[in-house]
C-alpha cells in the first residue's frame, strides 16, 4: 500500500475523556471547534494560515464574541479534521488509501488551496492521488470504496471518477504485462489444469489469467460495481467470457444462498437491484459470455426477487440461445405464488418457445438443409432429451394440469425427438401420480407419443403397463410384431428372397404378416387347449413345466387377450381393427397366465422380448 507522511514536528494532540482533544503546548488555546462529538481546544493562528474557510469563521465568531465555532456536516468527521489540524500545526501524519479521500475532502471544507500558504494540504493530497494512488491496482479499489461514505464530497472532486477509470484501464492491460499484486482464490478450471510438461514451475507460477482482476472488484457496492464494469465493457477490449466470469463471481459473493434468505423483506429490494444491474451488464453476444446454467440461477434469482417483466424477458431470450447446455436441475425454477405448482412450467414453456424460434430461423437461413442434417443437429437433440427429462421430474406434482404437461410437450419439435423412450416415462409418471385421470385423457396425454418410435426395453415396458389404455398396449404389440416380421424376414434363404422380391412391397408384406398371424393364431389355440387340460392336472403340469428343456414363460392374461385381438385382425388388411370394447377388455386378471414353450414362441414369430417380466 502507498503512504505519504507531511510534517516533521512530533504529536501534541491529547485526549482529555472521550470528546475533547486539545494541543500541548505553552501558549494557551484561543479557540474551541466542535466537530461532531469532539471538541478540540486549538490556537487560530495555525489554522487561519493553512485555511481561508477557517479565518471566516473565525472572523464571523469574533463578531458574535464566541470562542465556540461549530462545524456541521463535516466531511470525514472528527478524524479528517484532525488530520487537517496536525498539518496546520506541522506535526507529522501518515496519508494512505483508508484515509485519503476524507482528508481531500476535509481540507476542501476548509479551503486549503495554494492561493492560502503555497504547498498546501489540497496540493499535497493531489500529487498523492496522481502520483501514487491511481497507479496502484489495489489501492484505487480502496480508495474507490471509501468515496462511498464521502459522497457528493468525492463525487464533485472527481476521485470516485478517477479511480473507475483506473481500474477500468488496467483491467484492459495485457496480462503478459501485469506486475501488480491481485487476489486469486478461485479453483482453476480443467483446462487450466492442464499445462505442458515442458512447462516449468517458474512460469506456472508467473502466468496470469486474463480474468485475474475479478474477485478484487467484487468488494465494491452495486451502484460502484455497475461503473466500473459499465467502463470496463466501454473499452471494447474485453472478451466477453471474462465479462460473464466478473458477473458470475459477483453474484456469487453477494446473493445470499438460501431462499429465505433472498425474499426476505430486508434484503429483497437489495437482491432485486443486483439482479437488475447484472442482467443490465451481461455481454451482448448472443449469450456466449454466460453459461446457460449461471442465466438459468440468474432467472431463478429474478423470479424469487420479483425482478420486472422485461428484465426476465431479456433473460428468457439469452437462455434460450444455450438451452441445449442446460440441466434439468437448472430448469426446476420455485414457482411462485398465484402459481399452485411446485416449478414455474410456463417459464420453461416461454424458454422452450424462444428456443424453437430461433432453430425455426436459422432453418428459414438455410433453406437447403436437410431433414437428416437437422436429425443430426446436437442441441436440437439435446434440447428434446432435456425436456423429456424435465416432463420426467415435474410429472410428480400432483398440481400440475394435463395442459400444462401437454403443451410443454408439444412445444418440442418431433425432430428433436427421434426415440420416445423419455417421453413415455415421464408420461408414465404423470399417470402414476394422476391416478383420477378419465379415459378421455388417459389417451390424450398417450396420445403424444408415437409407439413406432420406442426402443424394444420400452415396448416391453408398456406391453404389460397396466396405466396405459389398452388401445395403446395394443399399438405396442402390433408394431413389435411388424419389426419382428421384418427381421425375420431379412433372415430368409436366397431361394425365397429371390421369390418375394418379384412382389409388390405392398403384396410382400401382406402375404409376410398373413402367414405370422395365421401361424401364430395356430399356435395360440394349441396353447389354450394345453392349458385346459393341464389345469385338470396341475401336478403333473407343474413337473412338466419344471422338467421342460425348453422353458416357459408367463405371460399375463391381459397381454394374452391383447394378443387375441391381434389374432383376429384381417390379415388382408394388414390392420389393427379399431374396437369400442377397451373396457371389457381392461378387466384383468394379473395371476392368471398363459404357458407358451419357447419352441411355438419361435415357430410363431412371437419376439422372446414378449417373455415374462414383471408389470411395472
Amino acid at each position: 500500500m502507498k503512504f505519504m507522511k507531511l510534517g516533521s514536528k512530533p504529536e501534541a494532540f491529547q485526549v482529555d475523556g472521550k470528546c475533547i482533544r486539545h494541543v500541548t503546548s505553552d501558549l494557551a488555546t484561543d479557540i474551541i471547534i466542535k466537530v461532531g462529538d469532539l471538541k478540540f481546544y486549538l490556537h487560530k493562528f495555525p489554522l487561519l494560515s493553512k485555511s481561508n474557510h477557517m479565518q471566516k469563521l473565525v472572523q464571523k465568531a469574533s463578531e458574535e464574541n464566541c470562542d465556540e465555532i461549530n462545524m456541521v456536516d463535516f466531511p470525514g468527521g472528527p478524524n479528517a479534521f484532525e488530520i487537517c489540524a496536525k498539518f496546520c500545526y506541522g506535526m507529522a501524519v501518515t496519508l494512505n488509501a483508508y484515509n485519503v479521500v476524507a482528508a481531500r475532502c476535509a481540507a476542501e471544507y476548509l479551503e486549503m488551496t495554494e492561493d492560502v500558504d503555497r504547498g498546501n494540504l489540497i496540493f499535497k493530497i493531489e500529487v498523492f492521488l496522481n502520483s501514487s494512488i491511481f497507479h496502484s491496482w489495489k489501492d484505487s479499489i480502496i480508495v474507490l470504496r471509501t468515496a462511498k461514505s464521502l459522497l457528493p464530497w468525492s463525487e464533485n472532486l472527481k476521485i470516485v471518477g478517477r479511480c473507475i477509470d483506473s481500474i477500468a484501464s488496467k483491467t484492459s492491460v495485457d496480462p503478459a504485462n501485469i506486475t501488480w499484486s491481485y487476489t486469486y482464490n478461485r479453483k482453476l478450471s480443467i483446462q487450466d489444469k492442464i499445462v505442458g510438461d515442458s512447462m516449468k514451475l517458474r512460469e506456472k507460477i508467473e502466468s496470469v489469467p486474463k480474468d485475474w482482476w475479478v474477485e478484487d472488484i467484487c468488494e465494491l457496492e452495486i451502484d460502484l460495481y455497475k461503473r466500473v464494469m459499465t467502463a470496463v465493457k466501454s473499452k471494447g477490449r474485453m472478451d466477453g467470457a471474462v465479462i460473464g466470469e466478473a458477473l458470475k463471481t459477483y453474484a456469487v459473493r453477494w446473493l445470499p444462498d438460501s431462499v429465505d434468505a433472498l425474499v426476505s423483506g430486508v434484503h429483497s429490494w437489495r437482491n432485486k437491484l443486483l439482479v437488475e444491474t447484472i442482467a443490465c451488464l451481461l455481454p451482448s453476444d448472443n449469450g456466449v459470455g454466460c453459461s446457460c446454467s449461471f442465466l438459468l440461477k440468474l432467472l431463478n434469482v429474478a423470479v424469487l426477487a420479483g425482478m420486472d417483466d422485461s428484465s426476465k424477458e431479456d433473460l428468457v431470450k439469452r437462455i434460450s440461445l444455450k438451452l441445449h447446455e442446460a440441466s434439468v436441475k437448472d430448469l426446476l425454477i420455485p414457482a411462485r405464488s398465484p402459481q399452485t405448482t411446485l416449478y414455474d412450467v410456463g417459464m420453461v414453456q416461454s424458454i422452450v418457445n424462444q428456443y424453437m424460434m430461433h432453430e425455426q430461423r436459422s432453418q428459414d437461413v438455410e433453406p437447403g438443409k436437410s431433414a437428416g442434417f437437422v436429425l443430426g443437429h446436437g442441441s436440437l437433440l439435446s434440447v428434446g432429451k432435456l425436456i423429456d427429462r424435465y416432463l420426467g421430474e415435474i410429472a410428480h406434482d400432483p398440481n400440475l394440469s394435463l395442459t400444462s404437461f401437454i403443451d410443454l410437450s408439444c412445444s418440442v419439435s418431433e425432430l428433436a425427438r427421434p426415440v420416445h423412450d423419455g417421453l413415455y416415462k415421464a408420461i408414465d409418471i404423470y399417470l402414476k401420480e394422476h391416478p383420477s385421470l378419465t379415459k378421455a385423457e388417459r389417451k390424450k396425454i398417450c396420445g403424444l407419443m408415437d409407439v413406432k418410435k420406442l426402443t424394444m426395453e420400452a415396448s416391453m415396458h408398456a406391453a404389460q403397463n397396466d396405466r396405459l389404455p389398452l388401445r395403446v398396449v395394443v399399438q405396442v404389440l402390433f408394431f413389435e410384431q411388424v419389426k419382428a416380421a421384418s427381421r425375420a424376414q431379412s433372415h430368409n434363404s436366397d431361394a425365397r428372397t429371390t421369390c418375394v422380391s418379384k412382389m409388390s412391397p405392398n403384396e410382400e408384406w401382406g402375404k409376410t404378416m398373413g402367414e405370422d398371424c395365421r401361424s401364430l393364431k395356430k399356435k395360440m389355440s394349441e396353447v389354450e387347449a394345453n392349458e385346459d387340460g393341464g389345469l385338470k392336472n396341475s401336478k403333473m403340469g407343474k413337473k412338466k413345466s419344471r422338467n421342460s428343456k425348453s422353458g416357459v414363460q408367463l405371460l399375463p392374461s391381459r397381454s394374452r387377450r391383447i394378443f387375441d385381438k391381434l389374432w383376429v385382425v384381417g390379415v388382408g388388411k394388414g390392420h389393427v381393427e379399431n374396437r369400442s370394447s377397451e373396457t371389457s377388455g381392461s378387466s384383468q386378471s394379473p395371476s392368471s397366465a398363459v404357458v407358451v414353450r419357447d419352441n411355438t414362441t419361435k415357430s410363431s414369430g412371437i419376439p422372446s422380448r414378449h417373455r415374462r417380466h414383471s408389470v411395472s
